[in-house]
Formats: structure tokens, C-alpha cells, sequence
């Protein structure tokens, strides 16, 4: 069963969780990168990337074209901006068609709002498999490697 994780990560929370599972899986990875950066500091860091959400935004992605139908599982991971995925993964969705798979997501955050979130990736996901869903707080900076365990545990019970 061939694996793919797809994330977007700011800060890096989200990409240390994308690395867990990949090396765990030994899975393939596509980190989603924007042409344009988003402020990753300060005011300007919610500013933008809450404007991005809100107005549907789809920032130009530099990466290369995958085939996503050679996948049997994928993860997809992205923070949480204004109570919902990274507005990367608007033009990531726009592009891709997934179907008939199963998914695994995790969302990183720092003030919560999961749920919606959740909610809103598998609106685009219709057509597959939710096989798990995992929340995680600022997991670099709140006991990493308590959140680097609880990222096995998920993995090995799905």
C-alpha cells in the first residue's frame, strides 16, 4: 500500500508531524510551497493569512505535478487559519481531484477550532475514506516529543 503526505507548514509544527509520519510509513511527501511567502512572524502572520482564508485566496504553488492516483492512503496536514486549512490547500484542492481513498488528517493550531477545520477538509474530500483525524498544539513547542508518540499511537491504530 503506496502513501503520500501532503501538508503545508508555516512555522514548522505542521511539517514535524508530516515527517513522523512519512519516515513511520515510509511514505512519499508533497510539501505544499506558495511562490508568494506568507509572514511567518508578528501581526502581519494572522493578518495575511486570515485575509487569505476568508477571501478564498489561491496562492501560486511552485511544486511540480504529482500523481495522486498511484496512492492508496493520504495524509494531509495543514495549520488551522481562521477556523480552517491553509489557504494553499485552496489551490492544491482546485488542481487535484481526490477520490476513492483513504485519508488521514492532522491540523496543528495554536487556539483551536479543529472541528471546523475537520469539517471543512472533508466537505472537499467527499469520495473518501476519513480513517483518522488528530489535533496538535503547537506540538514544537509543547512537549515535542510527547506529541512525536502520540503521532506513532495514531498511526499504528488506524
Amino acid at each position: 500500500m503506496k502513501s503520500l503526505v501532503i501538508y503545508y507548514s508555516l512555522e514548522g509544527d505542521t511539517k514535524l508531524i508530516a515527517n513522523i509520519i512519512k519516515n513511520e510509513l515510509n511514505s512519499d511527501v508533497l510539501e505544499l510551497r506558495t511562490k508568494k511567502q506568507y509572514p511567518n512572524k508578528g501581526f502581519k502572520k494572522y493578518l495575511w493569512g486570515g485575509k487569505s482564508v476568508i477571501f478564498k485566496e489561491k496562492p501560486k504553488l511552485l511544486n511540480k505535478y504529482i500523481d495522486i492516483s498511484i496512492y492508496d492512503k493520504i495524509f494531509i496536514g495543514t495549520p488551522i487559519w481562521a477556523g480552517t486549512y491553509a489557504a494553499p490547500f485552496n489551490t492544491f484542492f482546485n488542481e487535484y481531484k481526490i477520490k476513492n481513498k483513504e485519508i488521514g488528517l492532522f491540523v496543528c493550531h495554536g487556539g483551536g477550532r479543529s472541528n471546523k477545520c475537520f469539517d471543512n477538509l472533508k466537505k472537499e474530500l467527499k469520495g473518501n475514506k476519513i480513517i483518522g483525524e488528530i489535533e496538535y498544539t503547537n506540538p514544537l513547542k509543547n512537549n515535542k516529543e510527547e506529541n512525536i508518540q502520540k503521532t506513532l499511537n495514531w498511526i499504528k491504530n488506524l
